[in-house]
């Protein structure tokens, strides 16, 4: 079965579960832990990207996200592609860290935003990372410490939750503390993470009624919302997202990427990518190369496609400079 677009217009509110690869660790330790965070801030900040809530766990992590002008998958490829890419060369492996495809979920804002920050904030006392609701308030990569005002993070919109719950800074913080622990003991929540009818009807109780009665309603497994709302996500986001971020305008915007380099550098462009290994033409393909990680997360085998040369011989450019900008 072929793959669905992802849904996407600016402004959309997206939360997306990553997962390690065969269910594997994505961090081994706060070095790591610091690179995501710093990771995500950095695309975020740079691509517009809203983001309301997070949990990194061990092999797993939640974002909770409005994308930017930009568009939710260019942040996502950028981010992740930065990631893993320093992931693997700090533990010096090979491979693809995480599944090759993330989970998105469109959300409901109106219906479905509280819940959302209530339950990703809730993850490491789930999972067990901490033991209590004090332990939580100090678990440094969880966005429920920044919320509470203990850490903050320029990238992290804790106003925007924050105004959701209260109209005072002070209130809302103690109002937003209580519904935390409301929910502490909640446990999992199929619906918010689940698939099809159940989170696009609101629970199994929404499905089995509807199915008794005869009813047929709109859903989507990449949805989490009602009827209507399903309905016009539909409708509006898809044609959009189809054109707006499709594969044949990410490929315009790479092409004049090294075009409009290699001519403020008066570089030959065919001599580029003809493999030359001229002094000043391998300084250019390495500048491209970082250029391209960083602003489109392409995969290092594309990098050296568009670049004429082998995806080893990339790896090896970026693992030199990265080695020259620690030293």
């Amino acid at each position: 079965m072929p793959r669905q677009a992802r849904l996407d217009i600016p402004g959309t509110l997206h939360h997306v579960i990553i997962r390690g690869i065969e269910k594997r660790r994505i961090v081994d330790d706060d070095d790591d832990r610091r690179s995501f965070m710093d990771r995500l801030g950095i695309v975020a900040q740079e691509t517009e990207t809203k983001i309301l809530a997070w949990s990194l766990l061990v092999n797993h992590a939640h974002i909770l996200l409005k994308s930017g002008p930009k568009g939710f998958p260019n942040f996502m490829r950028r981010f992740l592609t930065g990631y893993a890419f320093g992931y693997n060369l700090r533990h010096r492996r090979h491979g693809n860290l995480f599944q090759n495809r993330y989970k998105s979920i469109v959300c409901d804002e109106d219906h479905y935003f509280q819940e959302l920050v209530r339950y990703i904030h809730l993850n490491p006392l789930r999972a067990g990372l901490v033991k209590d609701l004090g332990e939580l308030e100090g678990y440094p990569w969880c966005g429920h410490r920044g919320v509470i005002g203990n850490i903050q993070y320029p990238w992290h919109d804790r106003g925007y939750v924050l105004s959701w719950i209260g109209e005072m800074n002070k209130q809302a913080k103690k109002a937003y503390r209580q519904f935390i622990a409301e929910g502490a003991s909640q446990g999992h929540r199929p619906e918010l993470v689940g698939v099809g009818l159940i989170r696009s009807l609101g629970g199994w109780s929404d499905v089995l009624g509807r199915t008794r009665k005869g009813d047929r309603s709109r859903s989507d497994a990449r949805i989490l919302g009602l009827d209507d709302f399903v309905e016009r996500v539909l409708k509006e986001a898809e044609p959009k997202a189809r054109h707006s971020f499709s594969f044949l305008e990410v490929g315009r915007a790479i092409q004049e990427f090294i075009e409009k380099t290699c001519k403020k550098d008066g570089i030959d462009r065919a001599e580029l990518q003809g493999g030359s290994r001229r002094e000043k033409v391998s300084r250019e393909r390495a500048n491209l190369a970082q250029g391209m990680l960083r602003e489109f997360g392409l995969p290092l085998a594309e990098i050296a496609r568009q670049l004429g040369v082998s995806t080893s011989a990339i790896c090896r450019i970026l693992t030199r400079v990265a080695h020259d900008n620690s030293t």
